[in-house]
């Protein structure tokens, strides 16, 4: 089920007409603690995993707190979404479900020192003419900050702006509108016109300047997906949600250091369609 996004408290493209080349078709994903099924769309729930397929181990030797056991470190589900849920996700010809792992662990030869997702693009017909597995194997080891309760998703379409990835003259104009902004209506383009949550495309809710990784073909990637610590705030709190304890925790409950976030790129022109990730806090 969707949520309700409250509107925008103006048009900004009457407004702010130099703005409009840089808007960005988004999926909000709002996870909500649940119990999804292997089955379901869900951001720490159970996949949809073949019983005779190995589950993803970490073999790293850079990871950095706590320190790991002998042997790799059993990754953790972090998020299943199917086609019928997202639409506006473009899937590799033949799939229709995206899985995404990581190891629970910070890795800190990346000059990140995040976790390391793995994407698996996958046939839900498929998959269910297989025998599934019925509970995934659990990490010895792990950081908190990084293994997400089990949530229910509610994928909302919406369009966003860019925070940090505006031009710099552009960002300066856009800074003094957003002051005439809150004066006018009580809230600024950052919080009206931005997001900083989970989402399936629209821009990387960075918390540092931005850092986009190139392909090895010497591309840009595009911004695949963010798993953020942070969850709707502001004008994007959902309308069936404006009732509720604003200070409910009802997400995943991972603050992934101070409050950051985990983006994966994908390079769709090269074959196998590459990816790349960030983490910022």
């Amino acid at each position: 089920m969707s949520f309700t996004v409250p509107p925008a408290p103006l048009d900004i493209t009457e407004h702010f007409p130099a703005l409009v080349p840089y808007a960005r078709a988004t999926t909000l994903l709002y996870p909500r603690i649940g119990t999804p099924g292997r089955g379901d769309s869900s951001l720490g729930g159970p996949l949809l995993w073949p019983a005779d397929e190995k589950w993803p181990a970490c073999a790293a030797t850079d990871h950095y707190f706590p320190a790991p056991g002998p042997g790799p470190v059993t990754m953790v589900p972090v998020l299943q979404l199917f086609a019928r849920d997202v639409p506006a996700l473009v899937f590799p010809p033949g799939t229709d479900v995206l899985q995404m792992l990581w190891c629970p662990l910070l890795h800190s030869d990346d000059d990140q020192w995040s976790p390391v997702p793995v994407l698996r693009w996958r046939s839900a017909a498929e998959l269910r003419s297989r025998p599934l597995l019925e509970e995934p194997p659990m990490p010895r080891e792990f950081e908190e900050d990084f293994v997400p309760r089990p949530c229910v998703v509610h994928p909302t379409e919406a369009v966003e702006y860019p925070n940090w990835d505006l031009p710099e003259e552009l960002s300066e104009d856009v800074g003094e509108w957003s002051d005439a902004l809150v004066e006018a209506t009580g809230i600024s383009y950052y919080d009206a016109y931005t997001t900083q949550q989970s989402k399936v495309g629209g821009y990387p809710g960075w918390t540092q300047p931005p850092d986009w990784p190139d392909c090895a073909c010497g591309a840009p990637m595009e911004h695949l997906l963010t798993v953020s610590a942070s969850e709707s705030a502001g004008r994007w709190l959902p309308v069936e949600e404006r009732d509720d304890d604003p200070y409910a925790d009802n997400s995943h409950g991972m603050p992934m250091g101070d409050v950051g976030g985990v983006y994966v790129f994908i390079c769709r022109s090269c074959p196998g369609w590459p990816t790349a990730h960030r983490f910022d806090c």
